[in-house]
């Protein structure tokens, strides 16, 4: 199955990530686990950035499910150009997106992926409203 990601949506981060040695796999490219730590790497990075921390007693996102598309192998040495995109906000839930592709090749797709996200209150484990400025960062 194939997933796309959407035409209408907002870049809210870019970042470099080296491939590292220890993330190929016995066939000599990127591990399909690794691409999901990237994207995951990308989300807390830019939470980050916008002056936002987990924290385990208060609130925060969830990821409620994730996927990715393999287009080409990346490998070992190289970096990657992780861009993450973001739209669709819905009472509880938004949408990220992600495109990697080897920093020396910008214009050359090699993986795009995703997560739906929820906004939880962790110590009652119940979802909750989207904060607006949130809302206002995510929305397209």
């Amino acid at each position: 199955m194939r997933i796309e990601i959407p035409e209408q949506k907002k870049l809210v981060y870019e970042m470099s990530i080296a491939i590292r040695w220890g993330d190929m796999d016995a066939m000599g490219h990127l591990n399909n686990g690794s691409y999901f730590r990237y994207m995951e790497t990308a989300r807390i990075d830019w939470m980050r950035a916008i002056g936002f921390q987990p924290d385990p007693d208060g609130e925060g996102m969830v990821i409620v499910n994730a996927f990715c598309n393999f287009y080409r192998q990346l490998e070992y040495p190289g970096d990657v150009l992780l861009k993450m995109y973001a739209s669709d906000p819905a009472r509880t839930t938004f949408e990220t997106w992600a495109t990697m592709a080897r920093a020396d090749a910008p214009d050359i797709l090699c993986a795009a992926g995703g997560a739906t996200t929820i906004w939880v209150d962790f110590p009652k484990q119940k979802a909750m409203a989207l904060p607006e400025w949130l809302r206002a960062l995510v929305t397209a």
